[in-house]
């Protein structure tokens, strides 16, 4: 029960994931072994799907990162829209980021519970195009919540422009939320940069998340601003692509942000 005067803590689930378009990988040299069968539609990616589809409902909003948007290598299906589908979530959409010719076609993904009062792509600075940032902001424009889902470049450099204008973006948000693969982890002179930029804050812990079949580089984020607490951070087991499934449980400061289920 509630007592009279007081709010209820508002508590989402999230979950940032780079699905590299459906396929598996276990071992390092299985990027060249398997390089052909990446480009080509097969069973075991929509298995792979499936499972994580199995696993979305635990969650509030989604992340998705490497997703294809309608291409050769997944059966020129939308990933992102037979995720949501599949696993009976309400909202998605999706930004594609880089296609090539009709054999790939990369995207970042959302997916959610919630409904998104407006949903933002960002192309991201890159000296080759292709990278992406999307935007959904949830509940009041003043007080409400901004999600962010980004998948940054390899090069240091590239990512230090990037983060840079995530950081522009982000900062007019007081309650915020980047995840998704920033490629890097949270104490290169990049990241340093983008927490001195805005109000984001560096992870309390780092959680390996790359290779997934044994994880040794925390690559993946999800960063909150000051006035959102996480609760917990964990990873999926199960290895879903070459990065584990990263989840967070996070609670909003309840006297501001309101959402609508």
């Amino acid at each position: 029960m509630t007592r009279a005067g007081s709010h209820p803590k508002q508590r989402l689930r999230l979950l940032s994931c780079n699905i590299l378009a459906g396929a598996s990988v276990q071992r390092y040299r299985q990027y060249v072994t398997r390089s052909i069968n990446a480009m080509l539609p097969g069973r075991s990616k929509l298995d792979n799907l499936d499972q994580l589809a199995a696993l979305l409902p635990q969650f509030d909003v989604i992340g998705l990162q490497e997703a294809d948007a309608g291409s050769l290598r997944s059966g020129f299906l939308n990933q992102t829209r037979y995720l949501a589908e599949t696993s009976g979530m309400p909202f998605w959409s999706h930004q594609p980021n880089r296609p090539v010719a009709q054999i790939s076609h990369t995207a970042n993904g959302l997916i959610c519970r919630l409904e998104p009062q407006v949903v933002i792509d960002y192309p991201l600075p890159s000296r080759i195009p292709g990278r992406g940032a999307l935007l959904a902001r949830f509940g009041d424009d003043t007080d409400g919540l901004a999600v962010m889902i980004a998948h940054l470049s390899l090069s240091a450099q590239a990512r230090a422009r990037q983060l840079g204008f995530i950081a522009e973006v982000l900062q007019d948000h007081p309650h915020a939320v980047l995840m998704g693969d920033l490629n890097t982890d949270a104490h290169s002179n990049e990241m340093r940069h983008l927490f001195a930029r805005c109000n984001l804050q560096p992870p309390t812990q780092a959680v390996p998340t790359f290779p997934s079949w044994k994880p040794s580089r925390a690559l993946d984020h999800i960063l909150v601003s000051p006035q959102i607490k996480i609760d917990k951070v964990w990873t999926l087991p199960q290895a879903f692509s070459d990065h584990l499934a990263l989840a967070a449980e996070i609670q909003l400061p309840s006297s501001s942000v309101k959402l609508s289920r």
